[in-house]
């Protein structure tokens, strides 16, 4: 078979992430037999049910849209397998079973958000910023049994700047995982790009750098730790799923996010933890080598709203910050 933009392509993937490489391949006038994302969902305070951002884009643009419960289900594998598809592009879907991945005569491909083998897992834009990378990537790779391990097709390297949240990162990688994408099937098409094992990418004796789903309780600041460590928390965090604390006096336990913050390398004598305000527009937290200032923070149930915002609705004095 003769690989060209006429090639059928079926495409899997959900969030706003995956929404610039669908685009990327119509405008590069690839043909896109079919979409597969998730099961509308219910959301907001009225809990209606909503579609996924591909979902969206693929109905204004006419594409058919599968929406599997179950990946190995009979009448979805059916369905799947009548749209033809010569090859499957995969962008922050999830994991698919042998009988899906197999399926397309010329494989299925991956975007992931990092330089693998490093970051393999859910959450490669988070930790790398958590970590204090200042370089990260993309990776398109072929999917086999197991999670982010497949040859790969091809990398492209990103800078990481110092004032970028993941929010920020994840934006910019979108537009570059697109491009990779597209740039991928092109290699592919005219054989320049071949298809490496990922031990290629690897340095005897140096630990893989993972990037597991982040819970809840992975959220909680550990305020014990050094100023640069927080602030790159909060960063990775930003502006979801958020770094968590609490204020907390005698009658009251007030949870909140931080989203933004400047970190102020400073020595103290203050256990960290410790609250340090003016009152009317400061508010910084104690580290154990500075403080985090903190620029902007959302208590449970209100909006985001900056230090001073905050300051003018709590007695920030009262308070202390729980260790949870």
């Amino acid at each position: 078979m003769s690989l060209d933009k006429n090639m059928r392509i079926v495409f899997m993937g959900t969030p706003q992430f995956a929404v610039a490489t669908l685009g990327a391949l119509l405008i590069n006038g690839f043909d896109v037999a079919g979409v597969v994302t998730t099961l509308d969902k219910p959301a907001g305070r009225g809990r209606k049910l909503q579609k996924s951002a591909v979902k969206e884009f693929a109905e204004e643009n006419c594409i058919p849209v599968l929406q599997p419960d179950n990946l190995k289900d009979a009448e979805f594998l059916n369905a799947l397998k009548a749209l033809d598809g010569d090859i499957f592009i995969v962008v922050a879907f999830r994991m698919l079973p042998e009988e899906v991945w197999k399926m397309p005569a010329m494989g299925t491909i991956n975007l992931h958000a990092s330089l693998l083998p490093d970051y393999r897992g859910a959450a490669p834009i988070n930790h790398a910023i958590i970590n204090g990378e200042t370089q990260t990537g993309l990776t398109t790779f072929f999917i086999d049994d197991k999670i982010d391990t497949g040859n790969i097709l091809l990398r492209d390297e990103l800078p990481i700047f110092p004032f970028e949240n993941a929010g920020d990162l994840h934006d910019r990688m979108a537009k570059t995982g697109a491009r990779l994408v597209i740039k991928t099937l092109l290699g592919i098409a005219d054989n320049s790009v071949k298809p490496q094992a990922q031990s290629a990418f690897m340095t005897q004796g140096v630990k893989l750098k993972t990037a597991p789903k982040i819970f809840p309780k992975d959220c909680i600041i550990n305020w014990n730790q050094e100023v640069t460590c927080v602030h790159n928390f909060i960063r990775g965090l930003s502006p979801l799923p958020g770094a968590r604390s609490s204020f907390k006096n005698n009658d009251t336990t007030l949870s909140f996010k931080i989203l933004e913050s400047l970190s102020e390398h400073e020595k103290h004598n203050l256990p960290p933890g410790t609250i340090f305000t003016d009152g009317k527009h400061h508010l910084k937290i104690a580290c154990n080598d500075g403080f985090i200032n903190i620029i902007s923070l959302q208590a449970e149930g209100r909006k985001k709203m900056n230090a001073t915002e905050f300051l003018n609705g709590f007695r920030i004095s009262d308070y202390t910050i729980d260790f949870i």
